[in-house]
C-alpha cells in the first residue's frame, strides 16, 4: 500500500522569477529541477502516494512536463494549481499523474487538500493543507487548523502525511472542537481512490 506524502509548488521549469522572489537555494532552474527530483525519489518509493497540491511546472513544453513527471516515484495525485489549469485532466493523466482534481479533496474526513488556502474557522470540522503562498509571512507553516506544504517550507521534498498530521495535532488541536454540530454538507463531485468533495457550511462554499 505504501505511505502518503504531500508537496506543493515545485514550479519545475521556472528558471527565473521563482528563484529570485522566493530566494530558492539553487544556481538555476536546471539545478532546481534535478535537486527536487532527487529529493522526491529519496523519500518516496514506487509503492507510495504523493499528493501534489498544485503548480507542478511552469514554462515547460508538454514533453518536458511528461519527462519530469515520469522520473518521479510513486502514485501521483494532482490538486491543480493556478499554473496547472491551462491543461486538462486528460493532459495531466497523459503527463503521468494517476488522478487529477481541479477542486479541493478531503483525506480521512478531516484534512482538506487544496492549492489556495481554504478559510477554516474554529467551528469548522476540518483542517486545511495547502500551497500557493510560498514563503509569504502572512501564513504560518503550521497551526491548529492548517499546514503549508509549499516546498520552501518543507525542504524541497515531499513531507509524510503522518508528519503533517502530527504537526497539526501538536498545536494542541482537539478534534472534538471541530466536531460540534455545525451544519455541513459534503457533495461528492468525482469518484476515485480519495473522492473529491465540495464543502458547504452555512450555505457558504469552501472553494
Amino acid at each position: 500500500m505504501g505511505d502518503i506524502y504531500l508537496i506543493s509548488d515545485t514550479h519545475f521549469g521556472d528558471s527565473g522569477a521563482i528563484l529570485r522572489y522566493e530566494g530558492r537555494p539553487f544556481q538555476d532552474g536546471r539545478e532546481m529541477n534535478e535537486q527536487m527530483i532527487e529529493n522526491w525519489n529519496r523519500v518516496a518509493g514506487a509503492e507510495d502516494t504523493v499528493y501534489h497540491l498544485g503548480d507542478f511546472a511552469c514554462y515547460l513544453s508538454r514533453e518536458e512536463i511528461k519527462e519530469i513527471a515520469n522520473r518521479l516515484n510513486g502514485r501521483k495525485i494532482l490538486i491543480a494549481g493556478n499554473h496547472d489549469r491551462m491543461f486538462t485532466t486528460r493532459d495531466w493523466l497523459d503527463f503521468g499523474f494517476d488522478e487529477v482534481y481541479f477542486l479541493p479533496a478531503v483525506l480521512e474526513d478531516f484534512y482538506i487538500l487544496s492549492h489556495e488556502p481554504v478559510y477554516v474557522n474554529i467551528n469548522s470540522p476540518y483542517a486545511n493543507i495547502f500551497g500557493h503562498v510560498h514563503g509569504n509571512p502572512m501564513y504560518q507553516d503550521v497551526s491548529a487548523r492548517s499546514f503549508c506544504a509549499c516546498v520552501e517550507r518543507i525542504g524541497y521534498a515531499p513531507v509524510p502525511f503522518e508528519t503533517v498530521k502530527k504537526a497539526i495535532l501538536d498545536q494542541k488541536i482537539e478534534r472534538r472542537v471541530f466536531c460540534r454540530h455545525v451544519p455541513v454538507m459534503r457533495t461528492v463531485v468525482r469518484g476515485g481512490t480519495n473522492p473529491l468533495v465540495v464543502l458547504y457550511e452555512n450555505n457558504r462554499v469552501f472553494l
